[in-house]
């Protein structure tokens, strides 16, 4: 048994070959890497593995390692921006702050919305002081908006592209769930277990980042990653 895992059934830490091997987009100013579920991008007050220690393996020639631009929570995949130095980093965060960078999430929810689109508008507040991060529906929280579409429906579960309009903690996910069609494999706000299967299906399959003026913006997709797979095909998705 690795020591690196633990019963929360994390993923051990990326060697220098495995965290080069998730670069999904290199150049002068930023990297879009392809995060592993299971794998926190910060180091915790209690430790453990996480994404930011193999930073240094992605210098790539620069002095420093780059930084995170955003975050993504330890249970989602996909697309992660960093920024090569700081500078860029700087502008990318603006960026962020200001709503500039356009994602798209794919998530596998139980059941799913009777119409084919539609937005979610939903403020959003914390649950209480003990749960940190965790949030809830909130008349007088932080205003929250999610657009969504339908892509495929399957045997109780739909297949969606998620578009946060705002970038609240936990918002896709609380969203989903207080719309009455959890994301598969929550354990907070849906029914996934502690552990184990099904792990959170919850995806940053593309983002868009308009860095360069003088240049189109930059749009990156991560590939479905296998957790995602079976229930994916059961709603119809060909693979791509």
């Amino acid at each position: 048994m690795n020591e690196s895992h633990n019963q929360r059934g994390d993923v051990p830490e990326l060697s220098a070959e495995e965290i080069q091997a998730r670069v999904l987009h290199r150049d002068g100013l930023m990297l879009v890497i392809d995060k592993p579920a299971g794998l926190p991008v910060h180091r915790g007050p209690k430790g453990g593995a996480n994404l930011e220690t193999s930073f240094d393996a992605l210098r790539f020639g620069l002095p420093r390692p780059p930084v995170l631009a955003h975050r993504l929570d330890r249970d989602t995949s996909g697309c992660l921006v960093l920024g090569r130095h700081r500078k860029a980093t700087a502008s990318l965060g603006l960026l962020f702050k200001h709503g500039r960078v356009s994602k798209t999430y794919w998530a596998v929810v139980e059941g799913g919305p009777a119409e084919d689109e539609g937005t979610i508008d939903m403020p959003l507040g914390r649950l209480n002081a003990e749960r940190g991060w965790w949030q809830k529906p909130d008349p007088e929280g932080q205003s929250a908006v999610t657009n969504w579409r339908v892509l495929g429906r399957g045997d109780g579960v739909t297949w969606l592209a998620l578009e946060p309009v705002t970038g609240r903690t936990h918002q896709l996910r609380v969203h989903c769930a207080a719309s009455g069609w959890p994301i598969v494999g929550d354990n907070i706000y849906g029914t996934g277990p502690r552990f184990g299967e099904p792990s959170l299906h919850l995806h940053a399959r593309e983002i868009v980042v308009p860095l360069s003026k003088n240049k189109p913006p930059v749009r990156v997709v991560a590939p479905a990653p296998p957790h995602l797979h079976e229930r994916l095909k059961a709603c119809g998705w060909n693979g791509e």
